[in-house]
């Protein structure tokens, strides 16, 4: 979100350093429905997970106990598994190999839960299996974060050089990887989501209604990071529509 504004800010400011004044920018509409898609996935996500958050898991597992289960079940014994304060602050470290659940999973025993830990496991049968997309995405992490960052540093100095067209080129590439970063993202989140469903269902932890919720919260978090991959591509696309006009100026 800061990024958003950054690039806001900075674009009205090069605009404003030709002596046009302040004015109704129209590609700020693509950052406004980036803003849109995040929030109300983001809502979607809290909400759902809060309504089967209430509904105990016939299986009487904790979602420790379950991604315990799992890992076990599918020949994996080198994952640990820790606890991480916060709410659906849950993620697989496939660098030191260490499954962390949040408050609201790991020692939970809802549908909820038990369905959340078990996507956890799924990241890890994926790291387990060599994955293609998540092999990509884990080499992708430290270019995507230092274009998240970088990339707007060389964008604001190429604006405050009066439109230093290098600069602001390596800036808009910077981001890009940031871009592919999250739609790389994507294909690995939903197979985690169909890793952790299956798994669920072959090991008898969640019968079949139990299943029906999971898979609303699944899907839930998912559209989460369909939300942010779409706001970083609208993002993209703001920054070479906005290139695009410095260029026949």
């Amino acid at each position: 979100m800061v990024n958003v504004i950054l690039a806001g800010y900075g674009y009205s400011g090069y605009y404003g350093m030709r002596g046009l004044g302040m004015y109704w920018d129209p590609t700020y509409v693509l950052v406004l429905i980036g803003v849109v898609l995040s929030l109300i996935a983001s809502a979607r996500v809290k909400s759902t997970f809060a309504k089967y958050q209430k509904v105990a898991a016939r299986c009487r597992m904790s979602g420790a106990e379950v991604a315990d289960r799992l890992l076990r079940a599918n020949g994996i014994y080198d994952v640990r598994i820790e606890h991480v304060r916060g709410s659906l602050t849950d993620h697989y470290d496939p660098k030191n190999k260490v499954l962390r659940l949040s408050d609201s999973v790991y020692g939970q025993s809802s549908v909820a839960a038990v369905s959340v830990a078990a996507h956890e496991v799924g990241h890890c049968i994926q790291h387990s299996k060599n994955y293609a997309p998540l092999t990509i995405r884990s080499k992708l992490v430290p270019i995507a974060n230092f274009g998240s960052g970088a990339s707007w540093f060389f964008i604001i100095a190429g604006i405050i050089m009066g439109g230093f067209n290098v600069l602001i080129d390596i800036g808009i590439i910077l981001f890009s990887f940031a871009v592919l970063f999250q739609i790389v993202t994507l294909p690995v989140e939903f197979d985690a989501s169909r890793r952790a469903l299956a798994a669920l269902d072959s090991n008898g932890i969640l019968y079949a209604d139990e299943s029906r919720y999971g898979r609303k919260v699944l899907k839930a978090a998912a559209l989460t990071y369909v939300a942010s991959a779409a706001a970083a591509i609208l993002q993209l696309l703001r920054l070479i529509l906005l290139f695009g006009n410095r260029n026949r100026d």
